[in-house]
């Protein structure tokens, strides 16, 4: 008897941090896993890695008519790829803030839309989208940041329940601080800065959060989940990952009332 063809991934943002553990971890339990980067880097180890821009819809047709061409399937999306955007509203412009959206929101919105038809044609597939605790609280200072989740909580929402009638399944993921280069990475707003009414509360909160940041869990945490969501049959709509203390943060904002939630999220910022 022929054994069966080895299910297919294609994940986001995989040179580097949770992209990169879940390509590694997925391929080494044998899918078979496509990566993509905006800049062609070494594939992570057992995969293929393909170059991707989700801000463009050329780029991202290209991509997985590529990985359809190949294997005539995509079974698991992991819609990974995304960066932090850092600054009080007031100082983030609407081009910046319109960037924001266009990678962390929109270009998971190009990836489904590419990879849906194939999935319904074969009634089934998986995709999980990477959000983040901050997609669940405002954070100060990572406003357009937490927009961007916000937008892709209630579109994942949406999106499952539509595609759940063609055997299809969205779920997400909602990280807390992860070990990656997303502190390296992120971008500040330009007008924050030397002159911005807001610098000496934006930085004070900024080393807040890089200092949160570097005393996150490995990426590997996220990828295990992602795993077990790839091995399992019943998907609930959010998981969370992370330090205790963050995640739970979560459950307070829904017990707590909201002033006296804010205080405590504004004075651990240092505002």
């Amino acid at each position: 008897m022929t054994a069966p063809a080895p299910r297919v991934a294609l994940i986001t943002g995989a040179s580097s941090g949770i992209g990169h553990a879940c390509a590694t971890l997925l391929a080494s339990h044998g899918l078979k896993v496509y990566g993509t980067a905006r800049q062609a880097v070494s594939a992570p180890e057992g995969c293929t890695l393909l170059t991707l821009d989700v801000t463009r819809d050329d780029s991202v047709t290209q991509a997985v008519g590529e990985v359809l061409s190949r294997e005539g399937r995509i079974d698991v999306v992991v819609n990974n790829a995304g960066y932090g955007l850092a600054g009080s509203i007031e100082d983030t412009s609407l081009d910046e803030a319109r960037l924001q959206f266009e990678t962390n929101f929109f270009g998971v919105m190009r990836v489904c839309k590419a990879v849906l038809p194939t999935m319904r044609l074969l009634q089934g597939g998986l995709i999980v989208n990477i959000s983040s605790l901050g997609g669940a609280i405002g954070l100060p200072f990572q406003g357009l940041y937490s927009a961007s989740k916000f937008a892709l909580e209630g579109f994942t929402e949406a999106l499952r329940q539509e595609v759940r009638p063609f055997g299809i399944h969205a779920v997400l993921i909602q990280p807390g601080d992860i070990q990656t280069r997303i502190t390296q990475n992120r971008v500040r707003a330009q007008a924050t800065g030397p002159g911005s009414t807001y610098q000496e509360h934006f930085e004070g909160a900024l080393k807040v959060i890089e200092r949160e940041e570097q005393a996150g869990i490995p990426p590997d945490a996220v990828a295990q989940q992602v795993l077990r969501l790839v091995m399992g049959r019943s998907f609930r709509v959010r998981y969370r990952v992370g330090r205790l203390s963050q995640t739970s943060s979560v459950a307070a904002k829904a017990i707590l009332p909201s002033g006296m939630f804010e205080k405590a999220l504004m004075s651990f910022y240092g505002l």
